[in-house]
């Protein structure tokens, strides 16, 4: 006779959890104006919200844990609030390692993995890095990564420094999958084989797979080499940084805490590192 009793309690518990909390309607109104949200009708939105307030409840406990010395870094809100986890590795994340890959090491340029690094390095501070940019709906980090050492180099070279273009690799690495996924060890070949990349300006990122329209003309850099960062060898990423400017590197971004990471230290963990000189 205990059974209809229990689930008298439990039926009402699971119709609360469908229903947005109102005390937090003011902020998600605020949220969605923000990061200029709109959604595919009532139904589409409240599925959203739920995710966002169960997104906005883990960082608010997470930080809570941070002030009590349980973490060492903070999380915020951002324009990401209405994805879960899943979404955002299925949409966002695409390094995809070639199976049987042999690691690239070629004598070009061979760093000395064991001299010294300091501490610290900003290359950001020194002019190395371009502005943060945004892949949107479209799984091309590897891309971004790779440009963004690229940027690096040429800045090294030339003293100047140039956003380059990822809607190029996108487009036209053909051992990678554009939007779904890709390795940046072949988008460095690529370059290194197409002897240049094109401009930002003259290859804008669009985010999604188009025909490769490379030019000549709008070439901003090249690749002469590149060497693959010895596997799980963190003090010669360590060094590689120091001693060559920006590093490609792929890490696990599938974490609820690296997607809404502030600030603070000890997040990520590098799956793999590559570099490129001779830009």
């Amino acid at each position: 006779m205990w059974w209809p009793v229990l689930l008298a309690l439990l039926v009402p518990a699971a119709l609360a959890q469908l229903h947005p909390e109102r005390e937090l309607d003011a902020q998600w109104e605020l949220w969605k104006k923000t990061h200029r949200k709109q959604y595919n009708g009532q139904a589409d939105e409240v599925t959203r919200r739920l995710i966002w307030e169960k997104n906005l409840k883990y960082i608010n406990n997470h930080n809570l844990e941070h002030a009590l010395g349980v973490h060492t870094f903070e999380l915020a809100m951002n324009h990401l609030g209405d994805m879960t986890s899943e979404e955002v590795v299925r949409t966002m994340t695409g390094l995809k390692v070639p199976r049987g890959h042999q690691r690239h090491n070629e004598t070009l340029f061979v760093p000395d993995w064991s001299e010294r690094a300091p501490a610290a390095m900003d290359w950001r501070k020194k002019g190395y890095v371009t502005p943060v940019k945004n892949q949107g709906q479209c799984g091309s980090c590897w891309a971004f990564s790779s440009v963004g050492a690229l940027e690096g180099q040429l800045k090294r070279k030339t003293g100047k420094l140039l956003s380059l273009s990822p809607q190029n690799l996108v487009d036209c690495v053909a051992n990678n999958d554009g939007c779904g996924g890709g390795y940046m060890t072949n988008a460095f070949e690529y370059v290194r084989q197409n002897r240049g990349i094109d401009s930002e300006d003259s290859y804008p990122y669009i985010g999604q797979d188009e025909s490769c329209m490379y030019s000549p003309t709008g070439k901003a850099a090249k690749c002469r080499g590149y060497r693959e960062i010895p596997e799980g060898n963190e003090k010669a990423l360590k060094r590689a940084v120091a001693r060559i400017g920006p590093i490609s590197v792929g890490i696990d971004a599938s974490l609820p805490s690296f997607q809404f990471y502030s600030r603070g230290e000890g997040l990520g963990a590098a799956r793999g590192s590559w570099g490129c000189w001779g830009t």
